[in-house]
């Protein structure tokens, strides 16, 4: 892992002195145009990130981590970061959040400023998935540990769930209630894990000899409550002998927006209509019809992943990038335990 780049290396490639960098960076109208072009020249040459927490520096880096994440709203992502800072604050270390929201220039722009801090390392749920962003942090000797996520070409380290086999537990689930008509709510499916736990829930389908034609679509823009009530809204207007009986969702919040949808149109759960969510987060027992859902192992991915992050830091040169995957468990709970009556 190399070392980040040095003001003096700056220095030296520009053939300036050190205080002449120290210049164009903080006074550069005391410095002649010529002069700083030429650092800025080195700066780009050289990938020199300019380190804005020096004096909290101990041997080149900060006692903090940053972590980056789709949604921080989203209690997954929550209970996910409660594990990272379990395992960071064992260590001494501090932990800085940051919510992407999904969008690749705000991800991108935390990213810039966690490098800018020197952090120790970064934990990361990608937007896009791995590319060559993360791989340029590492080679500026930023650690990288994907969250939630996987390394197809196992370039970073990695802690995930493998989430087509939740798909399939979900929907054989369903198939097991003798549910006919099915549908599958998520997206938008360039999600990762929105695309593998549609594939498992076809998976589980083509093992049933279910033509995978039967697996109704319905893809939503965003993964959250209100995400869930629209898909609910187009549900309910469907005439009752089209309306899929046992419905599996990308998460938890689409789930509970759908059984507030179901509720507010006095469709039976799961009476009328069977439905089993994603994460097993706190509120998907609590609600007024508790949810089945696919447990992750949220505090447990979030403290192996930093476990992770802080042996890459500390390793030496013949560092192992190390994939881990979790099992995902279905929780029956009373939204999906009725079988499908006379549908």
């Amino acid at each position: 892992m190399n070392a980040p780049v040095s003001i003096r290396e700056v220095a030296a490639h520009a053939g300036v002195s050190v205080g002449t960098v120290s210049n164009v960076l903080n006074r550069p109208d005391i410095v002649a145009q010529s002069t700083r072009d030429r650092v800025h020249e080195a700066i780009k040459a050289l990938g020199f990130v300019r380190n804005e927490s020096a004096r909290q520096l101990r041997a080149g880096r900060s006692r903090i981590i940053g972590l980056v994440v789709l949604d921080v709203a989203n209690p997954f992502f929550t209970d996910v970061a409660r594990g990272v800072e379990d395992e960071a604050s064992r260590s001494g270390l501090a932990v800085i959040l940051c919510n992407s929201d999904d969008q690749l220039p705000k991800e991108t722009r935390y990213l810039e400023l966690l490098e800018e801090h020197r952090v120790q390392g970064i934990l990361i749920t990608p937007v896009a998935g791995p590319d060559e962003r993360l791989a340029l942090l590492q080679r500026r000797g930023t650690p990288v540990v994907l969250l939630d996520s996987t390394s197809p070409s196992g370039g970073q380290c990695s802690v995930a769930v493998d989430d087509v086999l939740g798909g399939d537990v979900a929907m054989s689930h369903l198939l097991d209630g003798g549910h006919q008509r099915l549908a599958y709510i998520g997206g938008p499916l360039s999600i990762r894990q929105v695309a593998d736990r549609r594939d498992g829930a076809l998976r589980a389908l083509a093992r049933a000899g279910r033509d995978p034609a039967v697996l109704q679509m319905i893809e939503t823009r965003a993964l959250n409550v209100y995400a869930g009530q629209q898909a609910g809204m187009a549900i309910a207007a469907l005439p009752p002998r089209r309306r899929p009986t046992g419905v599996f969702c990308a998460n938890d919040l689409i789930a509970l927006g759908l059984l507030q949808e179901m509720t507010r149109h006095r469709i039976g759960v799961p009476e009328d209509i069977a439905i089993v969510g994603y994460d097993d987060i706190d509120f998907a027992a609590a609600a007024a019809v508790p949810l089945s859902s696919v447990r992750q192992p949220r505090q447990q991915l979030g403290r192996t992943a930093a476990r992770l992050l802080l042996e890459e830091s500390l390793a030496a040169e013949d560092h192992t990038h190390r994939q881990v995957t979790f099992q995902p468990e279905l929780e029956i709970r009373q939204s999906s335990r009725a079988g499908p009556g006379t549908w």
